[in-house]
């Protein structure tokens, strides 16, 4: 079992030759319809440039001077019709989907390594006629300057370089303007022949070869030439590479591509018939000349003698032929030297997997020209192109039948699809046909079958690739073309514009150059696909070439064979004997091309070509066994890495359904969290609501100068209870606000002097209850007003303070505070239990205590979580140092900003009693639907001479306001509940601004969140809806203060200022204390507020006589009246004079 694959994606950098498509022009690829930017005739024109190419005067002069006239030009004109009729399809189907003829073969039959042969088969037609062309032009230089061939293969080579490089971008231009020029000097040597000398062409057709022995038509004559003369049908190769670049046929106008297209494509030939004519018309011209047979094939002879009609000076008309001969083999080999190129990248991407760039493979190309030269390719013209043409005719039989007959048939697919990751990588419908061909037409051409057949072996090999591609197809049942189905991703938005992004190069292409790659999980480019070295085609299996050879062993050889062909010793023999055929046929090749002139020199040469053979055998067969040993290590490796990774993988997918749990733990204590949070702020909403009545009655029967003293001193526990009730709510609110993130400073302006003195003065009688020294430090002078949060900072010293007493047994506490630069620094040193290097970090978290040995020290976890929350908000910092068993220092670092200028606002009077205010009678408009809320308003207000309207209803607010405002009394303040049914009250503030009233509004709730998490107080204009917000249960002080603000009212207070109602106080005499481990719990409770925690400790004193009555009974009192404060000063006091009693 193999695991799925999960390709890493690299990305793949081209060099600059790759990524620019200037000198790349698209090669092993689809050629976007983007690049398709020139004209029809424009395309056709630098098509046609093939045309100029000399070696078809030369073939024309070679079969005419060994055949005669009538067996060369029946020959010409039978090929030139064969020729033409295969171009039509294959430059149709080039054009229309816009691929080079590599690309065309992998979707015509071949598959995707089937068309490396035949990439190979055209790489050799380009550099073969390459070096014939340059050959043509190496003799024109020596003719003129006198140079040597060797060089002037060298200067024709080189100097077509720079031409090829930019691609067709250049050769356009190029072949546009040569063309004129070319044109001319091509057709007026023949005018000028034909006029001085018409007898001349009937000196042609009556020529019956060098020796007069071809006279009239011969079968085997006809069919030697012939044979030269089909080496021609590769050139529609270099055709189709430029007609891909002909623009998508526009409405109406298809006329005009087709007269391109056949015009570029198969038109070559008909232009390429007529000069093949003319060179056997110069040829037999050049002998009538004088000029020697084996030079009148030659074009540069030919010319000198057509141009010598035209001028009489010798040495012109051989400049004016070296001239031509020039810009002729120029305009060719520009478009053999492209053509190669993109061959040569074919071939190589695939055997390699990598593609330094088409400019590499033009270098490469020209250089096995210039090889082929210096070796005399030339001087075997014949013979070289008629074994080649073999090959080729079968390779593009092969072709044509899968386009003219398969594919009207149904026996291929109808669309040309030429990506790797759809092809099988043999298709035995093209490869099988042009390999039966191929061998039919060598045993034909060698003369095994007789001279007849060798003589026209070329026709039939056409005729049998035609014939087995469609059988193969048919008894195939087609199923070698595709080896995947092309889906095309219609959801991706990228690929209905037109281009997709490539996930390996990251560069944009047409869909059509595009596919999806299972392996690397994205769309992939035709060439980053083609070189991809590591996805063992994943996404299409069965379909790699090892595997169909495998297959096919299976299926032909005995089981005994094909079970064993599979192993390192018959991997070993087919290696062996694969390389060791083509060194015998390299070696048998040498032996027949080399002249021999006597038996012993023959028997000299097979005897050392054997011993070369058979050491060759021996050193092929130990690199043999070393890379059968490789390779079988390579596999071992692989299969070793795809069982990790299957291992992985199920790893991969036990962490990612752990992942999925944990998160769906998450999301449900997140949900908790927040049912929490909504409870919290719900459940407080619901408390506030009857908790604003109690404390509101509370506080006005307390004022009520009837009420008597003994009733007035429960009034007071009545409203301690709801306060302390109050601040328990909002403690709850804290934490709530905490674990959502939510909470809010205020920003006022603090007395920090004041605000230390008390914190001193506090919890230094807590640090002498425990007998620890209290040390309080401050060199720096503390500004008089700060502006910050008092609550929170107050928090902040307290948490710090009340841990470094809790934690110290004995020593001292040192409280240090030093402001500078806007910048209070607070530290508190203790002598007490310390903290361990890895419990620093702990002490912060949420519910995280720090227990030691022996200690009974309780806490919740919460104070120093809170206290660092604090300080990040509050723009400062906490630091931490400690020893264990030394103390600890934490510093607190705040931005306190100095207040220089006091505002008014901050001289608070001395609190006395309200009973009325100076001026007119004001009126305040009520909306709240609940009547407890609203008669406690009137009776708090209506006593103070305010005339107050209540409404229940919110929808009637607006119509009681324009009433009012009509009648002329008019409410000069608006006071509105927030949540109310049928319409909340900052929809009905929103409508009151609307409507253009602008009284100021005191928005009233018992919303937990204070309104902060509506959009009507969270948008720009929340300043223009209300002016004061006051939480319930509403305090009767803070109601005035606002009322009094927004009103610029004069309050009138009375005389003589009530008291409180009275509390117990604490008896002056001494009181004998309990243990000293019963007052740290009271201390401790009395510091949190927990009333309950008390009496649960003052049931436990009482049932264990562990204090006094006395003491018990003062306890008892202050407890039930909420007087906190006292307990600590009574705990602290009575301390004190335990102490001084004792000697």
């Amino acid at each position: 079992m193999t695991a799925k694959q999960h390709i890493f994606r690299v990305r793949r950098n081209y060099n600059q030759w790759v990524a620019n498509q200037t000198l790349e022009d698209y090669a092993l690829r689809f050629t976007a319809k983007s690049a398709r930017r020139w004209s029809n005739a424009r395309v056709a024109t630098t098509a046609l440039g093939a045309i100029s190419f000399l070696a078809l005067e030369a073939i024309g002069g070679a079969i005419t001077l060994h055949y005669g006239f009538s067996n060369a030009v029946a020959a010409i004109c039978a090929v030139s019709l064969i020729i033409f009729l295969t171009a039509i399809p294959i430059s149709y189907y080039a054009a229309k989907y816009g691929v080079d003829i590599d690309l065309l073969t992998r979707g015509a039959g071949f598959g995707y390594i089937g068309s490396t042969i035949t990439s190979l088969i055209y790489a050799s037609f380009t550099f073969i006629f390459f070096a014939l062309e340059a050959a043509i032009m190496a003799m024109a230089l020596e003719l003129l300057f006198d140079i040597p061939l060797a060089w002037g293969y060298l200067i024709s080579s080189v100097v077509i370089i720079p031409l090829v490089t930019h691609g067709i971008t250049f050769i356009s231009r190029f072949q546009l303007w040569t063309q004129p020029f070319w044109v001319l000097l091509q057709l007026i040597p023949f005018v000028f022949i034909i006029y001085a000398d018409a007898s001349s062409v009937e000196n042609w057709t009556e020529f019956a070869g060098s020796d007069n022995q071809h006279q009239g038509l011969n079968i085997l004559f006809f069919g030697a030439a012939s044979a030269v003369v089909f080496s021609l049908i590769a050139q529609i190769g270099e055709q189709v590479d430029f007609l891909r670049f002909l623009p998508t046929p526009k409405p109406g106008q298809r006329w005009r591509w087709w007269a391109a297209l056949i015009a570029g494509g198969p038109g070559w030939i008909v232009i390429g018939t007529i000069k093949i004519l003319a060179g056997s018309f110069l040829a037999v011209l050049a002998v009538n000349h004088g000029i020697t047979g084996e030079d009148a094939a030659d074009p540069t002879r030919m010319y000198m003698v057509a141009f010598s009609y035209i001028a009489s000076s010798p040495e012109v008309a051989l400049c004016v032929a070296g001239i031509f001969v020039i810009i002729s083999q120029l305009k060719i080999n520009v478009t053999n030297a492209y053509a190669g190129s993109i061959a040569w990248s074919n071939f190589f991407s695939r055997l390699t997997h990598s593609h330094p760039g088409r400019v590499v493979w033009l270098v490469f190309n020209v250089a096995i020209a210039l090889l082929l030269m210096e070796l005399g390719v030339y001087r075997a013209l014949e013979q070289t192109l008629g074994y080649y043409g073999i090959v080729a005719v079968a390779w593009l039989g092969a072709l044509v039948a899968d386009l003219v007959i398969n594919k009207p048939l149904g026996l291929s697919p109808r669309h040309i699809e030429f990506k790797r990751a759809h092809l099988y990588d043999i298709n035995p419908a093209g490869v099988g046909a042009m390999l039966i061909a191929s061998v039919l037409g060598i045993l034909f051409h060698s003369g095994i079958c007789g001279a007849i057949a060798q003589a026209l072996s070329h026709f039939l090999t056409l005729a049998a690739a035609l014939t087995a591609a469609p059988c193969i197809a048919w008894a195939t049942k087609s199923r070698y073309y595709l080896a995947r189905p092309l889906v095309v991703d219609t959801s991706d938005l990228e690929s209905l514009q037109g281009t997709v992004t490539c996930c390996i190069c990251e560069h944009r292409f047409e869909r059509e150059d595009m596919t999806h790659c299972p392996a690397y999980a994205g769309h992939i480019c035709s060439l980053c696909c083609s070189l991809d070295a590591r996805c063992q085609d994943y996404c299409k299996p069965g379909a790699n070439y090892s595997q169909q050879l495998a297959l096919m062993f299976k299926r032909f050889l005995p089981q005994h064979f094909s079970a064993n062909i599979n192993s390192r010793l018959g991997h070993f023999i087919i290696l062996v004997l694969v390389i060791n055929g083509l060194s015998a046929i390299l070696l048998s090749l040498i032996y027949f091309q080399t002249p021999i002139d006597a038996p012993e020199t023959a028997a000299l040469l097979e005897a050392t070509l054997w011993k070369v053979f058979f050491l060759l055998v021996i050193i092929t067969g130990v690199v043999s066994w070393l890379f059968v040993l490789a390779h079988e290590s390579r596999v071992v490796a692989q299969e070793e890495s795809q069982r990790q990774t299957r291992l992985l993988m199920e790893e991969i997918e036990a962490h990612e359904r752990t992942d999925r749990a944990l998160q769906i733990a998450k999301e449900q204590a997140e949900a908790a969290n927040l049912a929490k949070s909504r409870y919290l702020t719900g459940i407080s909403h619901e408390l506030r609501s009857p908790l604003n009545a109690v404390l509101g009655y509370a506080q006005l029967l307390e004022m009520d100068p009837s009420m008597p003293a003994h009733r007035r001193e429960a009034l007071g526990v009545i409203r301690r209870s709801g306060e302390h009730l109050a601040d328990l709510i909002e403690g709850l609110l804290d934490i709530s606000k905490i674990e959502a993130g939510r909470l809010d400073l205020h920003q006022d302006q603090v007395r920090i002097n004041v605000l230390i003195e008390q914190l001193v003065h506090m919890f230094r009688l807590q640090a002498q209850a425990k007998g620890l020294d209290f040390i309080f430090e401050c060199r720096d002078k503390l500004p008089e007003l700060v502006k910050t949060d008092e609550k929170r900072l107050r928090q902040i010293l307290i948490n710090l303070l009340s841990n470094a007493i809790k934690y110290t047994a004995q020593g001292s506490i040192t409280f240090k505070v030093r402001y500078r630069s806007q910048v209070a620094e607070f530290t508190l040193i203790d002598t007490g239990e310390g903290i361990a290097p890895e419990n620093i970090e702990r002490i912060f978290h949420p519910f995280e205590r720090v227990r030691h040995p022996n200690s009974t020290t309780t806490g919740t976890g919460l104070g120093l979580t809170i206290t660092r929350l604090l300080s990040d908000i509050m723009g400062g910092d906490i630091a931490v140092t400690s020893t264990p068993g030394k103390g600890s220092t934490f510093k607190a670092t705040l931005m306190l900003a100095r207040i220089d200028h006091r505002i008014p606002a901050l001289d608070i009077p001395p609190v006395q009693t309200i009973y009325g205010y100076q001026g007119p009678v004001r009126r305040l408009l009520l909306v709240d639907d609940e009547d407890s809320h609203r008669q406690l308003i009137r009776a708090m207000l209506l006593p103070l001479g305010f005339d107050i309207i209540d409404l229940r209803n919110p929808l009637l607010a607006i119509e009681q306001l324009h009433t009012s405002q009509t009648a002329g009394s008019a409410p000069d303040l608006l006071m509105l509940d927030v949540s109310m049914p049928g319409l909340s009250g900052w929809e009905l503030a929103q409508q009151v601004r609307d409507a253009g009233f602008k009284q100021p509004i005191i928005m009233v709730s018992a919303d937990a969140s204070e309104g902060k998490n509506l959009h009507w107080n969270n948008s720009k204009e929340n300043t223009l809806l209300h002016q004061a917000y006051i939480i319930k249960p509403v305090r009767l002080n803070l109601l005035l203060d606002h009322i009094g603000k927004l009103l610029q009212l004069e309050w009138r207070y009375e005389k003589a200022v009530l008291s409180a109602a009275s509390t117990p106080a604490t008896d002056p005499v001494l009181i004998h204390l309990p243990a000293e481990e019963h007052l740290d719990d009271i201390a401790r409770l009395a510091s949190i507020g927990h009333k309950k925690g008390l009496l649960d400790k003052i049931h436990q004193l009482r049932s264990t006589q562990a204090a006094s009555d006395d003491f018990i009974d003062s306890l008892q009192k202050l407890t039930n009246h909420f007087q906190f404060d006292k307990i600590l000063e009574l705990v602290n006091t009575d301390s004190l004079e335990d102490a001084e009693q004792e000697p």
